[in-house]
């Protein structure tokens, strides 16, 4: 079956879409620093055993200034930027993980684990590097993570491209990527730990991953200072994850969705 997961906030949206509300609300023109607040759904089904589908309610706070930027829970530093391409230093909330409660008790059983073994998987905190480059209605992003907070002590990198157009009134951006993610990163996230295999947990270990996805995003003005924006994105989880004991039997597949709306001040 598909499952729907819990990305980082805005759910892939480009910076380059968060940032392009300019003081009219206009894709696409920039204005001077400025704040966006907004409230927005993310429509989220575990692929963890048993954890369930969730419909959340997000808060989005967005700055972006001349250097310094701010995408909910993210936030940027330019270092470098040219007509087609910038540079930025950043730090990212990672949500991946699970509280043991939260998971399906016959589920587990079901893939040979008893959840009174196991150990909750934290959120953590990277920082790394983002580069962006653009041309015309084309975007490619290259990003490049590792964990700050020693919670996997792995890294992250990921490629994504894109390629907007304008239909009516909105913009419409579908995208291709890929994000490979370090042994430690995957085996913490996806595998059993060493504690637990010690309690009788069976020892799974994925090691590294790669994560293709496709997506769309939509951005709209609506009025002078109010956007829509949405997004839509299935990855197709690999092997080594499907066949983890953490995760819900049948999953070959995750998709999620994102709808809010922002304005800006």
């Amino acid at each position: 079956m598909f499952k729907f997961i819990w990305p980082l906030l805005a759910c892939g949206l480009s910076s380059t879409a968060l940032a392009q509300e300019g003081p009219g609300g206009d894709p696409g023109e920039q204005g001077p620093p400025r704040w966006g607040l907004g409230i927005a759904a993310m429509v989220s089904d575990s692929p963890y055993a048993g954890e369930g589908t969730k419909v959340m309610p997000i808060p989005l706070v967005t700055y972006h200034g001349e250097r310094f930027y701010l995408e909910g829970l993210s936030a940027g530093w330019v270092v470098a930027k040219g007509d087609s391409f910038e540079l930025a230093a950043v730090a990212k909330g990672r949500m991946d993980g699970f509280d043991v409660k939260d998971l399906g008790r016959s589920e587990l059983a079901g893939n040979g684990v008893d959840y009174r073994l196991l150990e909750d998987r934290d959120m953590g905190l990277d920082l790394g590097a983002k580069f962006k480059w653009s041309n015309g209605n084309s975007e490619l992003e290259v990003e490049l993570l590792a964990d700050a907070t020693d919670t996997s002590g792995g890294q992250e990198f990921s490629l994504q491209y894109g390629y907007g157009f304008d239909v009516g009134m909105g913009r419409i951006t579908p995208n291709v990527g890929v994000t490979w993610q370090s042994k430690d990163m995957a085996n913490y996230y996806y595998g059993t730990l060493k504690e637990e295999v010690a309690r009788g947990v069976v020892d799974y270990k994925p090691g590294a991953v790669t994560i293709p996805h496709v997506g769309v995003g939509y951005l709209r003005p609506l009025g002078e200072k109010w956007m829509l924006l949405g997004f839509a994105q299935y990855k197709l989880l690999p092997d080594k994850i499907t066949d983890s004991p953490l995760i819900e039997r049948d999953t070959n597949g995750s998709a999620s969705v994102f709808v809010g709306f922002s304005r800006g001040f």
